[in-house]
């Protein structure tokens, strides 16, 4: 571990300190090009834009310019450490989104007093970028945060802790669910975890055909019931009015098992009490609410799924939201709906029962992948996974209204 933690403090500090710069896309050479993009010429486009601020798309780097914005209260596993604490995440989700959908992302980690001074200072600045990712800002006030950007900004704002999560939650899920001869609209699911993540995903499973009355939920106090007292607005939308009260309650007869909350709080015997063929996805990184071991070890009919790339089927929100801001940007999108969403689990999931090509067998260091136990979702190295969401997202932008601009037919369509 000491020699992981160095690799990391070196991989940051050297040879340059962070993970991002800026580069130009212009010339700067000459006189010319320098009158060109500064003064006069630069007066050409700004007098353009004043006429038409759509124009900004075609004059500068806004269309491809995401916003990473966080105010460090949830980060990682880490918790509350601050805004500048958060600047090495937020500057590796910058990468993440040049490396897998070649977007240009800058970090702003933001220092404030309440939720209205964040929210007013992202407003302030919104118009400069062409999308706004929002990451590591505690439960229950990202809900707030997150709806009022939502409503008071002209770009996309999206909430990855929550939706990304989510998104490639569901799409493995309901692929495993087929695996193992399942319908979710049947399936009775339990939740371990009630924060922004976790109250995502059930969300989000309800939009894939889930019954809430099927969701049982469980916080640090256990389930989450009707007739608790101490439930925020956000908790009370999954209060099973039941009689069951444990974890070990709620597991027995249980299809799937969701876990998005810490390290090693799933006994085995809890799931042995599970349905016949049942489904867990243990999320909380690096350590799974069970390890696959233990879990396998009790049920050898099991479906296992982690946030770990040194086991099979991991969820990882790379696999999505990359491609979600690169279609929504490409059709200019005003905000990222619920149809987007739904088509990019839809994508993401199809993408996974078609053969793997070889260059992702050995990017993925294995000699081969099928649909099946242990690959219910693609590997976050699948270059396929770029033109299959990013396209699926603009169509159902364009189809549900929130594109401000045309696709051309052919656009991310492959061979």
């Amino acid at each position: 571990m000491s020699d992981l933690r160095q690799q990391a403090l070196d991989y940051h500090a050297l040879p340059v300190p962070g993970k991002i710069a800026i580069e130009l896309t212009k010339p700067a050479e000459t006189a010319r090009d320098l009158s060109l993009a500064y003064s006069p010429g630069v007066a050409e486009p700004v007098r353009e834009i004043a006429a038409n601020p759509e124009n900004a798309y075609r004059y500068t780097a806004k269309g491809n310019l995401v916003a990473v914005i966080s105010n460090g209260t949830a980060i990682l596993g880490l918790g509350n450490l601050g805004p500048l604490a958060s600047k090495p995440v937020m500057e590796g989700k910058a990468l993440l989104f040049k490396r897998f959908a070649g977007i240009d992302a800058i970090d702003i980690e933001v220092t404030h007093s309440t939720n209205e001074e964040f929210i007013n200072t992202v407003v302030a600045i919104a118009d400069t970028f062409g999308g706004i990712n929002l990451e590591d800002i505690k439960a229950p006030e990202c809900f707030v945060i997150e709806r009022t950007l939502i409503e008071r900004c002209n770009v996309p704002v999206f909430h990855d802790d929550q939706h990304g999560t989510a998104i490639v939650t569901a799409a493995g899920l309901l692929n495993a669910l087929d695996i193992q001869g399942k319908r979710i609209e049947e399936s009775r699911i339990v939740c371990m975890g009630a924060g922004a993540a976790a109250i995502a995903c059930m969300e989000l499973l309800l939009h894939c055909g889930a019954r809430r009355e099927n969701i049982f939920m469980l916080d640090r106090n256990g389930v989450i019931h009707a007739e608790r007292s101490d439930l925020n607005e956000y908790k009370a939308r999954f209060a099973n009015p039941t009689t069951l009260r444990t974890l070990h309650d709620v597991m027995a007869g249980a299809d799937v098992f969701v876990g998005v909350s810490g390290p090693d709080v799933l006994p085995a015997d809890a799931v042995a009490l599970m349905a016949p063929r049942p489904v867990i996805f243990a999320c909380s990184n690096p350590d799974p609410e069970i390890k696959p071991e233990l879990a396998k070890a009790v049920r050898d009919d099991l479906i296992m799924g982690t946030g770990r790339s040194d086991y099979p089927n991991q969820i990882n929100n790379v696999l999505c939201f990359p491609f979600i801001f690169r279609g929504a940007l490409d059709a200019r999108a005003s905000r990222i709906n619920e149809a987007m969403k739904v088509a990019a689990v839809e994508a993401i999931r199809g993408l996974a029962k078609e053969p793997v090509p070889a260059e992702v067998l050995k990017a993925a260091g294995v000699e081969a992948l099928s649909f099946g136990r242990d690959y219910v979702i693609p590997k976050p190295m699948d270059a396929r996974l770029l033109p299959r969401v990013a396209r699926a997202v603009a169509l159902a932008a364009v189809a549900s209204g929130v594109a401000r601009c045309a696709l051309p037919d052919d656009y991310m369509l492959v061979d």
